[in-house]
């Protein structure tokens, strides 16, 4: 009896030393909080079942906001960033921004501010691009799109470069509003998202030591 006292007592100190489950933070507006269906089958949830089915041990943090802007995301993520930890924050965000037709300048620096506060607490960053509709002129939509390009550039992040790729244009699977995926859609989202994603879950090969002749 005492020796299986002084087992279990030994798995309690171990299990408590145990570092916790690395997090992903994803911090979107409606296209991640799952507007007009249900949250299961949203991409979010979807890339919670893929991770544990693959046997990574992140746990997914959902801080998605539907309407949130770029301003909106960049006054909640240092709390998010505080309480979580995460190892990667995915940054969904943009599309309100664009679709008000607010200021590229203050959406530019709104992103700035998020992915340096995001690296600043050690954190991974994934960004996350969308497209605005023809209909808001070549001008703002092509300077629109670009900004997400040179952010990854700018700040060495990984970028998906259209959320929607595959979705957008494809009867059927759009709501109504034409502008929110369906559930059939979500596993294309997480589609295409992975690619890029997964490549930052996997532990970073130190670089070797400079060879000193």
């Amino acid at each position: 009896m005492k020796i299986f006292w002084l087992i279990f007592a030994l798995f309690l100190v171990h299990d408590a030393g145990a570092a916790p489950a690395p997090s992903i933070l994803i911090v979107g507006d409606s296209l991640s909080a799952g507007y007009g269906i249900e949250l299961r089958d949203g991409w979010v949830s979807l890339l919670q079942q893929r991770l544990t089915r693959q046997g990574y041990p992140h746990t997914v943090v959902n801080a998605s906001i539907s309407g949130d802007t770029t301003a909106g995301g960049r006054a909640r993520l240092p709390d998010a960033l505080k309480r979580h930890r995460p190892q990667i924050v995915i940054l969904e965000l943009g599309g309100n921004d664009g679709l008000r037709g607010l200021s590229l300048r203050e959406t530019r620096a709104n992103f700035d501010a998020m992915i340096k506060a995001a690296q600043s607490a050690g954190a991974q960053v994934l960004l996350v691009g969308i497209h605005l509709p023809p209909n808001y002129g070549p001008e703002y939509t092509g300077k629109f799109h670009a900004t997400y390009h040179d952010l990854a550039r700018v700040h060495n992040t990984a970028l998906v470069p259209f959320l929607l790729e595959g979705v957008a244009l494809t009867p059927g699977l759009m709501q109504p509003d034409g502008i929110h995926p369906r559930a059939a859609a979500q596993p294309r989202l997480l589609d295409n998202v992975w690619p890029y994603l997964e490549p930052l879950l996997k532990p970073q090969t130190a670089p070797l030591a400079r060879q000193i002749n």
